[in-house]
């Protein structure tokens, strides 16, 4: 991958704001991109590229002149390398333009009618300076591979670079006949064109975000595996990895997809193929064509390969059917595809690989936050500017669901998915609104919740220590908080009896910094384990006095 409970105390509700500002990318509501078709020619007789994009855009308001693309330039900065942009037109007659600081600027032929849609032809030529890696795969063959995430499609593409904005598109694409193109949708067609070039054409009829198209261009080998629900099951690995990679691939695709469609809703894109690639290290969810680092195939089947595969999968439904408005929310996409990952886990292997997952990630959280002691999983973040993700929203975002699934219950928990699905299928989100729909189902007020776990940095440290009183027979258990901002949580504590191979639970409800809880207990426990179910992201210890 790019990388794979509840209340809060008066004093910090006054610090730690509920909504998150949107990033800093210049939205603009006024306009709708309705459809990409990127027409492209690639060569080996050098990395230049030339392409013709046709954007359909609807403007919403009456009297706009211009609207706004993201377009990396040709610079020297870049060792001239950079796009160029040589015609813009409506309808074969040119409009003004203007190409400057990595935006394109496009001049309405006369002001805008309300709801109207024009469709514009950019025509340009450049060498990418990155987002279209253009070179030689593990193996020395020439390939021609994108890394749209988070923001540099616009290095190739012009384009909204920013999720907020979705539209169906197309990839027609002119290319040596020795290579094979494999890109988002339904493949439309394959013509040979004489002199040792083919065309072909995939078009995509779901609405994405742009960092979710895919350009893969190299000579692959190609097995169509399976269907689900009249959807191909398909394998792109390069020729010479042909039997290891259609080994690694051939599980547990089917098996993901039937999961997930069950458990949250319908797979939304027209096929899945997962791809092997040298322009990614792990995966990348891209929409209905999915993108592995070559290095994952090995012909081994191993549990790293079978994790990013069960990942990726997941992002089809979270980060790519559901996607988060600005960055502000990239939980929303690598906190859920994390915690859908053990999910399944838990589905297909079993509860005890499932608990074994969630306590590495915890170990993950707190070793990270040493690292990174200011990062919170809700932020002001924009991707013009810093990293919009980290570790952490990965792990700790698969922490916050966990304990979400407990607090709700199990039944509540996926009423509350599958409405959350249903509601923003196809379309954008924010974690306010995730909360709204899980808030109906449950019946619980859940904004202090949130407000504790994703909007402020600090994970709690609460330490526990037990003494039994054999004169009044209580067990006696003091809990305190030893980080910076408390935490209301319910913690559990499970003591054996003698010769008891399970714990008793006991839920003490904590709110204070030092707290003392006493429990009647006839004879002494034979020991106390602190969170035995790993339902709190904590990393407290327990001692006896």
């Amino acid at each position: 991958m790019k990388r794979i409970i509840n209340l809060f105390t008066t004093a910090l509700l006054f610090v730690i704001p509920l909504i998150s500002k949107a990033d800093t990318y210049p939205i603009n509501k006024n306009i709708d991109i309705k459809h990409y078709v990127f027409k492209l020619s690639l060569s080996d007789a050098d990395n230049e590229i030339t392409g013709t994009t046709l954007v359909t855009v609807n403007f919403k308001e009456a009297g706009m002149q211009n609207f706004r693309l993201d377009f990396v330039n040709k610079t020297s900065v870049r060792k001239d390398k950079g796009m160029v942009v040589d015609a813009v037109s409506v309808n074969n007659t040119a409009v003004d333009y203007t190409h400057g600081n990595d935006e394109l600027i496009i001049s309405l032929p006369a002001p805008s009618t309300k709801n109207q849609t024009l469709t514009f032809t950019i025509q340009y030529h450049g060498i990418p300076y990155d987002g279209l890696r253009i070179g030689a795969t593990k193996l020395g063959d020439r390939s021609f591979f994108n890394e749209n995430w988070p923001n540099r499609g616009r290095h190739w593409l012009p384009i909204v670079d920013h999720p907020y904005d979705k539209a169906t598109s197309e990839f027609i694409v002119k290319a040596p006949s020795h290579y094979k193109v494999v890109s988002n949708g339904l493949l439309m067609e394959e013509s040979e064109l004489g002199n040792s070039n083919r065309l072909t054409h995939w078009k995509q009829s779901v609405p994405v975000s742009s960092w979710l198209f895919v350009l893969g261009v190299a000579d692959f080998a190609v097995k169509y595996v399976d269907e689900f629900r009249g959807k191909s099951i398909q394998t792109w690995v390069y020729a010479k990895n042909r039997e290891a990679g259609f080994y690694d691939f051939d599980e547990p695709t089917k098996k993901v997809l039937e999961f997930y469609s069950n458990y949250v809703g319908p797979y939304a894109y027209e096929k899945l193929a997962n791809i092997q690639t040298p322009s990614v290290n792990g995966g990348m969810e891209t929409s209905s064509a999915i993108f592995y680092g070559e290095d994952l195939v090995t012909g081994k089947r191993d549990e790293r390969t079978r994790n990013v595969v069960i990942h990726e999968i997941a992002h089809q439904w979270f980060g790519n059917a559901i996607t988060e408005t600005t960055w502000d929310d990239a939980w929303l996409s690598e906190g859920f595809a994390t915690f859908f990952t053990l999910l399944f886990i838990e589905d297909e292997y079993g509860k005890d690989e499932y608990t074994k997952g969630i306590i590495k990630a915890r170990k993950s959280v707190y070793d990270m936050s040493v690292k990174m002691p200011d990062f919170s999983i809700v932020s002001e973040r924009t991707a013009e500017k810093e990293d919009v993700t980290s570790g952490i929203t990965y792990q700790k975002g698969a922490w916050v669901i966990h304990m979400l699934r407990n607090l709700m219950g199990e039944k509540n928990f996926k009423k509350g998915i599958q409405n959350y699905y249903a509601k923003y299928f196809n379309a954008n989100t924010t974690t306010s609104e995730f909360r709204a729909e899980m808030e109906k189902v449950s019946g619980k007020d859940l904004k202090l919740f949130f407000k504790q776990w994703l909007y402020q940095p600090i994970n709690p440290t609460i330490n526990a220590s037990w003494k039994y009183d054999a004169n009044t027979k209580k067990l006696n258990v003091q809990l305190q908080q030893a980080q910076k901002y408390l935490y209301n949580v319910p913690v559990e504590i499970g003591f054996y009896k003698k010769g008891a191979s399970t714990p008793t639970i006991l839920t003490m409800n904590l709110k204070e910094k030092d707290q003392l809880f006493s429990f009647p207990l006839a004879t002494a426990p034979e020991k106390l384990e602190l969170d035995p179910r790993a339902l709190l992201l904590n990393d407290g210890k327990m001692r006896k006095e």
